[in-house]
């Protein structure tokens, strides 16, 4: 079963938001065996089918409890939880309070504009947080870049640090993603955008890339366990979207590299990706989006 499979299969298990995707299901959908689907399923996610949909429909619960009034009764049974019980022990497990507390408790920032985007954002990158940069193993056609200059905003994200080899992105950011998105739901901080990974250091044999998520503000205090806060200063900066699968983005850099030498500028800053396009739930690399921000001077 090819990753292209499993990205399939991970589309239609979060199109299913309230039904059933028992492995004993999930295996007939992939015509494999329970333990051979478990295996693969492991492999990509790093999670089991049980614990991936779990984390998925609670995260989606918990946007959905900040965004919303439904009764939390109709919020656990909207996505799939067998009983209000259920959903509380589960919910209460994942982020250290019960829904009807945690919904008291809302975003750090208000706002219901700020709790939408917020809801939209956990909705979409909830399913395939760990998923970013994985290789596919076959390349999509190079799509050509519409390169052009954009005045960015200040802006503030959560980020964890990796010194790391070239081919250790995907892994990277399988454990550092879903860290600060985690931290970020649990303490009700508001996510304003998708899933980014910086490169604030690139050399020959190594680089160091951050995984980050953006936020509206930064916490009163210190995240702690290799959470950082970072503050993305305002300036110009070379913007592309890279359409296709992750294996070319280097290529894009390249591109994008040209054009702002042809344009007489110079890189200013780390560049960072931003993942629009979400795996588990589009699983055609031919659609996927990435955004390339390199700041420049």
């Amino acid at each position: 079963m090819s990753p292209s499979q499993l990205l399939q299969l991970l589309a239609t298990v979060n199109a299913r938001t309230n039904g059933d995707v028992s492995l004993t299901v999930l295996a007939r959908l992939a015509h494999r065996s329970r333990f051979d689907l478990h295996r693969r399923f492991r492999h990509l996610t790093g999670e089991t089918p049980k614990a991936y949909t779990t984390r998925v429909r609670t995260a989606r619960a918990a946007a959905e409890l900040l965004s919303g009034d439904r009764r939390v009764a109709a919020i656990a049974a909207g996505h799939g939880f067998a009983s209000h019980e259920v959903f509380t022990r589960t919910f209460t497990r994942q982020f250290g309070h019960s829904p009807r507390s945690y919904r008291a408790r809302g975003l750090h920032v208000a706002g219901r504009r700020v709790a939408a985007v917020h809801a939209a954002t956990v909705r979409s990158a909830a399913p395939c947080i760990g998923l970013y940069r994985i290789s596919i193993l076959e390349r999509t056609p190079a799509v050509p870049l519409d390169i052009s200059l954009v005045d960015l905003q200040a802006s503030y994200a959560l980020v964890m640090r990796r010194r790391i080899t070239r081919d250790e992105i995907a892994t990277a950011l399988g454990e550092t993603l879903p860290a600060v998105f985690g931290y970020a739901q649990q303490h009700g901080l508001a996510i304003t955008g998708p899933p980014f990974a910086r490169y604030p250091e690139v050399g020959m044999g190594s680089l160091v890339i951050e995984g980050g998520i953006s936020i509206a503000s930064p916490p009163a205090d210190e995240p702690g366990d290799g959470i950082e806060v970072l503050a993305l200063p305002a300036g110009r900066a070379a913007v592309a979207i890279h359409k296709g699968s992750y294996d070319g983005l280097p290529d894009s850099y390249q591109e994008i590299e040209k054009w702002i030498r042809d344009q007489g500028l110079t890189a200013d800053g780390a560049p960072r990706e931003t993942y629009l396009t979400d795996p588990g739930e589009v699983p055609d690399p031919a659609d996927w989006e990435t955004q390339i921000v390199q700041p420049v001077r």
